[in-house]
């Protein structure tokens, strides 16, 4: 449900407190404090008339388009972006790719603290950013590979060990190109990762093949097999969530089914690294 006068006195507010000066803007005398609706107006390339009429709270919704060019314009951030969406359209906003990098320290320290339940941090191009040592000792030692082979998809269809650690690949690899298909197009991102769909349907038939069937599916959460060298087949439920601030990261985990298997990752995380850190 859209809230047309919450939308408009929003919108007048967040205008008001910009910095004509540090945008570039002429010094002009001006009688009340921030940018004038034409200068937003023009910095979201809209007419003067359609953005009054949305601070007045009249001309119907915007589209996402329109709302996503004022939120730049006013220098939004990625919270009060979301917060004009609901106002405005009555649902969040897409996500925005963006390109790699570093998580805050203390969403490090997040992960840290599962002790037993592998996790890690990856950008909607299936780029792994940050990871736990857990993790490292489960899936994958990421901090052996460089940054571009630190991609899922990479792994999956490319690395030998990846793959024979699923005890049906297949399944994986179907389920992996489904949801990165979604996401990335649901991100506007399909540009971005073109490189790279190009680069695994030249060295990898079998992506291609399944890049083909333009299947689609959510993330959710469900139970996965690993085969591990060290504990044999091992059963993990995983879940995703979307973290906070940053809509284009996900966080997965992989909870150990049992005990047991919660027991004897942590024995290979103490043997690794010589430290034991409180579980999560």
């Amino acid at each position: 449900m859209t809230d047309e006068g919450a939308l408009g006195s929003y919108l007048r507010d967040r205008r008001s407190r910009l910095n004509p000066a540090a945008l570039g803007l002429p010094p002009s005398r001006r009688r009340t404090a921030g940018l004038r609706r034409e200068e937003v107006a023009q910095r979201a390339s809209i007419s003067t008339t359609w953005y009054t009429w949305l601070e007045q709270g009249r001309g119907g919704a915007p589209s996402a388009s329109v709302l996503d060019r004022i939120t730049r314009a006013l220098m939004l951030t990625e919270a009060e972006r979301e917060h004009v969406f609901l106002l405005g359209l009555g649902r969040m906003p897409d996500i925005r790719f963006r390109a790699p990098e570093g998580v805050t320290p203390r969403l490090q320290r997040v992960l840290d603290s599962m002790m037993t339940s592998p996790a890690f941090i990856r950008t909607v191009a299936w780029d792994v950013v940050a990871w736990n040592k857990a993790a490292t000792v489960v899936l994958t030692d990421y901090a052996t590979l460089e940054a571009r082979e630190r991609n899922i998809l990479r792994l999956i269809f490319r690395d030998p060990l990846t793959r024979a650690a699923q005890p049906d690949w297949e399944s994986v690899a179907r389920y992996v190109v489904a949801v990165f298909r979604a996401e990335t197009a649901r991100a506007g991102a399909s540009a971005e990762v073109a490189p790279l769909v190009e680069e695994l349907s030249q060295l990898s038939p079998e992506f291609a093949a399944m890049w083909k069937d333009n299947d689609v599916r959510g993330h959710g959460d469900g139970v996965k097999q690993l085969r591990h060298p060290n504990l044999g087949l091992i059963s993990l439920e995983y879940s995703a969530f979307a973290v906070d601030g940053r809509p284009d990261l996900s966080m997965v985990i992989y909870n150990p089914v049992s005990d047991i298997d919660a027991d004897r990752i942590e024995t290979l995380v103490t043997e690794r690294f010589g430290v034991i850190t409180q579980r999560f």
